[in-house]
């Protein structure tokens, strides 16, 4: 879920036509009257810009969808009396617009509230809404996609507030600045302003208006007092105005962020250029603003900086930046943050000891300095994967495991090594909007999400990966911050809500289609520090092996907004900055991975490739053709064909952006005219992804899995948490352990396992020397050569029977790796007979067979190896010789299957002594073709392919 938090700058926050239906811009919802009563009407105002913004700029019919919260609700969000429909285009619910704005809407409940949503004997808290179109399909609500409330007020006698600029707010001001201010009672009272006890203003009435004008440096107490004859309530708002202080540069070697040039000391240093005062606010002074914490300004302006005493490192620091107008963020460097949001969801037992957030001290994001746990790092003989021999397990935690947490996963780790893969790749981790996300609207990009719990367990991960010789790859975005990112409100427009025309990190305006959030200028010399000291961050401190850069196509300044196809053109500019990331991360480690999500013309890949990087191959779409049993083309897994020399694509059939192959076979896959063969079947698309298995993984080059690819995950993309397909893609998934009791499913991962098992072990399959069928419609073939054996790979992906001729010259015997057969042949290629679906995998030298629960080759028991089992001649006619040798004595059945696996003749069945054997066969009366012959034992089976001439 993604949350936005709106803040407004000193002009933003002021802009208040007092007296008017605009009275409340800059807000989501106000009221007239500004206390509400269950006995009375009221209008209530909705600004279509702020909240989600859904609404923004709609040009429609705003509905409201509205109810009540009672002394009857069971939670803070359980409505009551609700008395509109969704989704109902009803000319009641229509809110009139505000004369003089397209954004600003109003609604009169009427003729009293109780009235209206004949509430009867229950007592009103608050009223609650939700804005819409006429069908839902935009929706106008709080932030972090909330309902929006407003309080009922049922007790008698006097109320006040401060309007504008709100109750308990704190500003940042310079001299000369004025402060436009807007107090409300709810009866008749002396209503007084006074700043530092020095009486402003003072009048008989509901409404005081006064302009503040802002002279005195320090800092300032602002009193609303309401008084009446029985009655006395102060509301009051602090400011401080910056003192004039001489320009001095920070110590030698200061770095923006926050550092310890002694243990009790805390540096801050924070990059604000042309920012004239930057006060800091924390835990070491209560919360208080004053002159006492104004930050030092280097020579040039550039740099704030302020050394905080007795602040030890063995405590938890929290603190922020406060700037003009009072708006206070964390430092962008933070390696944890609190959020007053959402951390209260967060369980103890997932991280413990968060700090309780100051409440009523401050607001908005508050950085956290957490004293450094100590880790000892304990893989020293790690060896990391070869870049060409990547297998990536590219997984969200959130919809892996139900905890969410990286002690978790690393007590799922045997799992993920029995399948053999050799990489992680962690969706964003980085501190993004909200909690549960898939973490592409990062706002803190150096920052632990505290969602899956803390540091020292993200280090314990990456240190048991590493014990694994498995690398740990995070996923991170650059190409865009969200509105909660101090990169964000440090430089921000509020009345357009996106960053300022002088930010030093971000574009106003996006420069490409495909930007969500607000958009990097990657030109920008403080970008490219500020990203270079992140990526630093999180090598350093958790060791991590490489990136992944999402929508890396997005890091240049060429416009081509409105038009994405010219985004994809060779752009030097950009080529050029993904060297300088590239550069500085192997300047930290000169074999860390670097992957880009780039999807660009070949010509600028190359560049990359050539570089040393790796980029995204999506092959969803043709291996999803081929899975369901249409016609498909599969040559763009060939490196090659790009005109490249080493193999710089991770190809992928499944990512977290696409649909699961499984899903739309059993949708959408296609069936034989008979109708005896159907992809829709859940047991035959299974086995299908075998089939798909063997040519993803037989290829050469890196390679990356979605989770639970490998056990057959059959979820739409697109699925809901009610169970239903309705484009939500970013809710929640089910997560599936319990596919693994699945016996088709188990095979699949046997099957993944095999193929993984394969390129770990054996050089062949990282071979140069490959040819290739992949594009004719149906039967297809891989040809490795290597001076070890050769391997050849041949699948049907139609949906009847077919011959498949696989190019094989100057070999006499081939055996196949899953039955143990072996096949003699002749010539420069040989011709089998295929089922729908059916695969082969044959090699030159007899491989050990992969039975299920195999352990990895050179490891195996006598027992799971083939008995021997051979029939000569083969292929042939007429009578046959069948030996093998058991074992141990034990009960034997030897029949002859045809290739869809049922049995058509029993050769024979009893006891049988231990030591070798021989059984005579006379061919029977089987119609030519290819069979396999079955010897099952107490022990075991074992299987030998038959052709029958």
């Amino acid at each position: 879920m993604l949350k936005h938090t709106f803040f407004r700058s000193f002009v933003g926050l002021f802009l208040w036509f007092l007296g008017s239906p605009l009275a409340g811009y800059g807000q989501l919802v106000w009221t007239d009257p500004v206390f509400p009563r269950p006995d009375q009407p009221v209008t209530v105002y909705f600004d279509a810009r702020q909240g989600t913004g859904g609404l923004k700029d709609c040009g429609c019919t705003v509905y409201l969808h509205t109810g009540l919260i009672t002394d009857l609700s069971t939670q803070s969000s359980d409505w009551k009396n609700v008395v509109t429909s969704w989704g109902v285009a009803n000319a009641a619910w229509a809110m009139t617009p505000v004369a003089g704005s397209t954004n600003i809407f109003k609604y009169e409940i009427k003729p009293s509230i109780k009235t209206f949503y004949n509430s009867g004997s229950a007592t009103i808290k608050k009223l609650a809404f939700v804005f819409r179109n006429a069908n839902g399909s935009k929706v106008g609500k709080d932030t972090g996609d909330k309902d929006i409330f407003i309080d009922v007020y049922n007790d008698p006698g006097l109320l006040s507030t401060i309007v504008a600029p709100g109750n308990g707010v704190s500003l940042v001001l310079n001299q000369g600045n004025t402060i436009p201010f807007s107090g409300k009672s709810s009866e008749s009272a002396t209503l007084s302003l006074v700043d530092n006890g020095v009486l402003l203003k003072q009048t008989q009435g509901t409404s005081l208006d006064h302009t503040l004008g802002v002279v005195a440096s320090g800092n300032h107490l602002v009193e609303f007092i309401a008084e009446t004859s029985t009655q006395r309530i102060v509301k009051s708002f602090t400011y401080v105005v910056a003192v004039n202080r001489p320009a001095v540069d920070p110590p030698a070697g200061t770095l923006p962020g926050i550092s310890r040039p002694e243990p009790n000391t805390l540096r801050l240093a924070l990059y604000a250029p042309n920012k004239p005062a930057v006060f800091v606010t924390g835990s070491f002074n209560n919360w208080a603003l004053s002159d006492t914490f104004l930050m030092q300004r280097s020579i040039d302006g550039s740099i704030h900086w302020i050394d905080i005493p007795n602040v030890p490192a063995s405590q938890s620091t929290l603190f922020q930046y406060v700037v003009e107008g009072g708006r206070r963020l964390g430092d962008p460097y933070s390696a944890l943050v609190i959020d007053p949001d959402h951390d209260k969801f967060i369980p103890a037992a997932l991280f413990p000891d968060i700090p309780v957030y100051p409440t009523g001290k401050t607001n908005g994001i508050i950085t956290w300095v957490r004293p450094e746990l100590p880790f000892t790092w304990s893989s020293p003989s790690y060896q990391r994967p070869e870049k060409q021999k990547l297998v990536i397990y590219e997984l969200l935690l959130r919809d892996f495991l139900a905890t969410h947490s990286y002690q978790t996963l690393t007590d799922t780790l045997n799992y993920l090594q029995r399948l053999g893969v050799n990489a992680i790749e962690l969706m964003p981790v980085q501190e993004f909007e909200g909690n549960e996300s898939w973490g592409y609207n990062p706002s803190y990009h150096a920052a632990l999400d505290k969602y899956y719990g803390p540091p020292e367990k993200l280090k314990a991960f990456v240190d048991a990966c590493h014990q694994r010789n498995i690398a740990v790859i995070l996923d991170v975005v650059f190409n865009h911050a969200f509105d909660q990112s101090p990169l964000c409100q440090l430089y921000w427009d509020a009345a357009s809500s996106r960053p300022a025309s002088n930010n030093p990190w971000l574009n106003t305006i996006p420069k490409h289609e495909f930007n969500v959030g607000h958009d990097f200028n990657h030109e920008s010399p403080a970008t490219r520090s500020f990203v270079k000291r992140v990526l630093g961050h999180w090598m350093q401190t958790f060791r991590i092996d490489g990136f992944r850069f999402d929508l890396s196509k997005g890091f240049t300044q060429t416009n081509t907004l409105g038009n994405a196809a010219a985004m994809a053109q060779l752009d030097p500019s950009r080529v050029t900055i993904l060297k300088d990331y590239a550069n500085y991360i192997w300047s930290q480690d000169p074999q860390a991975f670097v992957i880009m999500e780039h999807f660009a013309d070949n010509a600028e890949e190359t560049q990359l490739a050539n570089a040393g990087m790796l980029v995204w191959n999506n092959m969803n779409y043709a291996f999803n053709e081929a899975s369901m049993g249409y016609t498909s083309n599969l040559n763009a897994i060939d490196y090659r064909l790009r005109g490249w020399l080493q193999p710089g694509m991770v190809t992928y059939t499944e990512s977290h952006d696409e649909e699961r192959l499984m899903y739309k076979n059993l949708q959408y896959g296609n069936s034989a005219p008979s109708g005896a063969y159907r992809v829709k079947d859940l047991n035959t698309a299974l086995a299908r992804q075998e089939l798909i298995a063997l040519f993803l993984y037989g290829m050469p080059g890196p390679r990356m899995l979605w989770q639970f690819g490998e056990l057959g995950y059959d979820f739409s993309i697109n699925t809901c948490t009610d169970g239903t397909v309705n484009g939500c893609r970013l809710a929640n998934k089910p997560i599936r352990w319990d596919y693994q009791q699945a016996a088709a499913r188990q095979q699949l991962f046997d099957v993944t396992r095999a193929m993984l098992d394969l390129r770990r072990t054996y050089p062949v399959f990282h071979t140069k020397e490959y040819q290739a069928d992949l594009v004719t419609p149906y039967q297809k073939y891989i040809v490795l050569k290597h001076a070890d054996f050769d391997v050849a790979i041949a699948g049907n992906f139609g949906v009847t029977a077919a011959n498949i001729t696989v190019p094989m010259a100057g070999v006499s015997r081939l055996y196949e790796y899953f039955t143990g057969d072996s096949l003699d042949i002749s010539g420069s290629s040989f011709t089998l007979s295929y089922q729908p679906g059916q695969y082969r995998l044959f090699t030159t030298k007899r491989l050990p067979r992969p039975l299920k629960g195999f352990i990895p080759t050179g490891t195996q028991s006598p027992l799971a190896m083939e008995w021997s089992l051979n029939v000569s001649p083969n292929p042939g006619s007429g009578p046959r010789q069948i030996s093998f040798e058991l074992p141990e004595g034990t009960r034997v059945v030897l029949a002859i299957h045809d290739s869809s696996g049922r049995q058509v003749q029993r050769i024979f069945s009893g006891w049988m002594a231990s030591g070798k054997q021989s059984v005579s066969w006379d061919g029977g009366h089987l119609p030519a073709g290819t069979y396999i012959l079955r010897l099952g034992t107490s022990m075991g089976q074992a299987a030998r392919l038959l052709i029958h001439q």
